[in-house]
């Protein structure tokens, strides 16, 4: 192996320590809490694991964390109506609805209920605008983490050639703009590009998000690349246990790649401490407080 492995998981503990103290920084010099509710609805044992270990980071980086949950069958008047509660709560300046949501639940008439200052996801239409047009917007957490992790990792990015493998809502499209913001030269691809590894392999920084185990292979990375692994997928080995891998071949690309994220460890706990970050950029905002350095985009 000649990659150098990217540690995620002691980026993101640094990352929640700096949130940490600035919080109680906010709370010595202005009394103001930052407060980050959760709302989930059904029984999905993934997702309420997830939710678990968001509030207990929550709590520890001395904030107010909330949680509200709803059965399945919850309608989605329901849903709508705790989040415009929390919309109108002073106590609460971030609020994340967990997804998938049942069915009967129309997910974007969900995420657009969230008003934009609060919505600490960037999933709201006008964060989602902002982004696009470079003014400043509430950016997804698992693509700011990414970012942060490529710059820790390369310094300036301006004129390096990126590929972001999968066009998501969640982390493709927004990905692709953070880094046209740091003036890289960005290529979308997908399940339809065609001659999909030579598209990889012209690529200074690959960031896969598509959700299929082990898609990209070793051959399909150039010789020192920085590859960013977002996929996490459970899967069987022949022994019939079950272990988690991402989108990459991680064995095979970590011979050819300069640096590489490991799954799990990588980007993984990059998405709360960011989460985290994005609920005291918020609280600033919302107070008219200056944002923390190096805290916020």
């Amino acid at each position: 192996m000649s990659a150098e492995i990217i540690d995620g998981k002691a980026f993101a503990a640094a990352l929640r320590a700096r949130v940490a103290e600035a919080v109680a920084g906010l709370k010595a010099a202005h009394g103001v809490t930052p407060g980050l509710a959760v709302v989930l609805v059904g029984d999905d044992p993934a997702s309420a694991i997830y939710v678990r270990s968001k509030g207990a980071q929550t709590r520890e980086a001395g904030m107010h964390s909330e949680e509200h949950r709803l059965p399945a069958e919850a309608t989605e008047a329901a849903v709508l109506a705790i989040v415009d509660r929390l919309n109108r709560d002073p106590r609460v300046h971030g609020i994340l609805v967990q997804l998938p949501l049942p069915p009967q639940v129309d997910s974007a008439r969900v995420l657009d209920a969230v008003v934009p200052h609060k919505d600490v996801d960037g999933f709201h239409v006008e964060n989602v605008g902002r982004l696009v047009l470079g003014q400043k917007a509430m950016i997804p957490c698992t693509p700011r983490g990414c970012l942060m992790l490529l710059r820790d990792r390369l310094g300036d990015l301006a004129g390096l050639e990126a590929v972001v493998v999968g066009r998501s809502n969640i982390v493709g499209k927004p990905m692709a703009q953070l880094l046209l913001r740091e003036n890289c030269t960005v290529t979308i691809a997908h399940s339809r590009t065609r001659d999909l590894p030579a598209v990889c392999r012209r690529a200074d920084i690959l960031v896969a998000a598509v959700g299929r185990p082990e898609m990209i292979d070793g051959d399909w990375i150039k010789p020192g690349a920085t590859v960013i692994d977002v996929g996490i997928n459970r899967i069987t080995d022949e022994d019939d246990r079950t272990r988690l891998v991402g989108d990459v071949d991680f064995t095979a690309a970590a011979e050819v790649a300069g640096a590489i994220t490991p799954v799990p460890g990588g980007v993984g706990p990059m998405t709360i401490a960011c989460l985290l970050a994005n609920t005291l950029t918020a609280c600033c905002r919302i107070h008219g407080l200056a944002e923390p350095e190096g805290l916020t985009d």
